[in-house]
């Protein structure tokens, strides 16, 4: 388990580091070598044993979301330093904040891995709330009236969350003492997995209900989706990227490996439709709620809630085909929509504005970015040949096939969704070009985007086998 143990400890370690460092510039490049660390360490997973302890344990399931979460979180920290320069110069941020965000973000980075790797209810709860604190701080990094009030409402709601599967996890507990015993292995998911046939489905109910609602809240499934809109409106533009891109994919992590506990109890009520119908939900809402958006990054924070809500209702309904799309819809989701708010937040800076009436024609006054921006539209828009294509197609035929009375809601969610997504491409890329007060952002600045927007076309052309036969063995494993 060291290598899993150093794929911890690295951000854990360079948070207070970090925060000691009085220079901007060179903080934030250190924040960048310390993820790029942390993403060298998680690709020394791939190749090692597939192992659990009483804390950490790595199997097919987390290694892919750790190297995910380590890659998006190291292009995050490139694109941090062009951005945070130019809020430094702004006067925006100072050097005390500064250093507060390079700590926070090591801290959130740190304790997503560590709710990843965790093989303790206990210890994964402990690191998703860190992950929630840290966060908060950083959306409130402006220190205006809109930015404080967004990290409350985002304190709040998830804190209320978090305590909810708090709860659900003592009750959890309580369904195995009988079975494992006191201590922690009644905590210990490797050993709750097996023996979860014999647990109280009574008990078992009750906790799964408290578990989705606690965990579904920093998912950002309706109707637990309100902080969202507000912490992407009002933090920096890299937390909006790793809070859709990452944060999300986590806490939906453990929802579904609390699915596998109930499913593994016969006794036990379904968990498929309740995870279908809150992901069928936030859907429809999100759709709804796209086209009376006027701030860019609110919108596309209920972009997130609908691709959360497909990806929840895939791993709602289950089986093999649908399980492979949620896992490859996570992946594809990640690298879209940070890819988005890498484009939206140099289009702010360049624009002096996040409003839709004051960003428009960015293909004529910036080529690079405005297509870039047209690109990563198209792509969450579910069009080919970008990578989201896949599971939203591989996920309808599934429906309709397994559940059609699911066909007509989902795939007039998709259309509805996609008409405000281009409608908006269109006003922010090809109107009439609005002034460009900021200075144009560089070629380096943009290496992120394109990145990203490579790899999601190179999926929807073309998948690795291996990564096909890691999927498939991973969707098998979530049955």
């Amino acid at each position: 388990m060291s290598e899993a143990l150093l794929v911890v400890l690295l951000p854990l370690l360079s948070a207070p580091a970090l925060g000691l460092v009085g220079n901007w510039r060179l903080a934030a490049r250190l924040n960048f070598l310390a993820t790029l660390a942390t993403l060298g360490a998680s690709l020394l997973l791939v190749a090692a044993p597939m192992q659990a302890g009483r804390y950490l344990q790595v199997d097919a399931f987390n290694i892919y979301l750790v190297v995910l979460t380590a890659f998006v979180a190291s292009t995050t920290a490139w694109f941090s330093l062009t951005y945070l320069g130019h809020e430094m110069q702004s006067g925006r941020l100072d050097v005390s904040r500064m250093r507060l965000y390079h700590a926070m973000y090591q801290l959130f980075l740190g304790a997503m891995l560590l709710a990843l790797l965790s093989n303790n209810l206990g210890v994964m709860w402990v690191a998703l709330e860190a992950a929630t604190i840290s966060t908060v701080l950083m959306v409130a990094l402006y220190r205006t009236n809109a930015a404080i009030e967004a990290a409350w409402k985002y304190f709040i709601l998830c804190g209320v969350g978090i305590a909810l599967g708090l709860f659900g996890i003592i009750v959890l507990y309580l369904a195995a003492l009988p079975v494992l015993g006191t201590g922690m292995d009644s905590l210990t998911f490797t050993l709750l997995l097996p023996a979860a046939a014999e647990f109280s489905p009574a008990i078992l109910n009750l906790a799964f209900v408290f578990l989705l609602v606690g965990f579904g809240t920093k998912v950002g499934l309706a109707p637990f989706h309100a902080w969202l809109p507000d912490a992407h409106a009002e933090g920096p533009t890299p937390i909006s990227a790793v809070l859709s891109g990452l944060l999300l994919n986590v806490a939906l992590y453990a929802v579904v490996r609390f699915r596998m506990l109930l499913a593994g109890n016969p006794g036990a009520i379904a968990p498929g439709p309740l995870m279908m119908l809150l992901g069928t939900f936030s859907l429809l809402l999100a759709v709804y709620s796209l086209w009376h958006r006027r701030d860019i990054k609110r919108f596309f924070a209920y972009s997130s809630i609908e691709h959360m809500g497909l990806i929840t209702l895939a791993f709602g309904m289950g089986g093999p085909v649908a399980n492979f799309a949620g896992l490859l819809h996570m992946t594809m989701h990640s690298l879209t929509k940070s890819a988005i708010f890498f484009a939206v937040g140099h289009a702010a800076q360049v624009k002096g504005s996040q409003k839709f009436a004051d960003v428009s024609g960015l293909t004529a006054s910036h080529p690079a970015l405005g297509w870039g921006l047209v690109a990563g539209i198209v792509a969450i828009a579910g069009l080919p040949p970008f990578g989201v294509f896949v599971p939203e197609f591989l996920l309808v035929t599934t429906i309709a096939a397994k559940s059609p009375w699911l066909v007509i809601p989902v795939g007039l969610g998709l259309l509805v969704g996609l008409a405000a997504l281009l409608a908006r491409a269109s006003s922010l890329a090809f109107g009439p070009a609005t002034p460009s007060p900021g200075e144009a952002p560089g070629v380096a600045a943009l290496v992120p985007l394109w990145l990203h927007l490579a790899l999601v076309l190179l999926a929807g052309l073309w998948l690795p086998p291996p990564l096909v036969g890691w999927f498939t063995e991973v969707a098998r494993m979530l049955g």
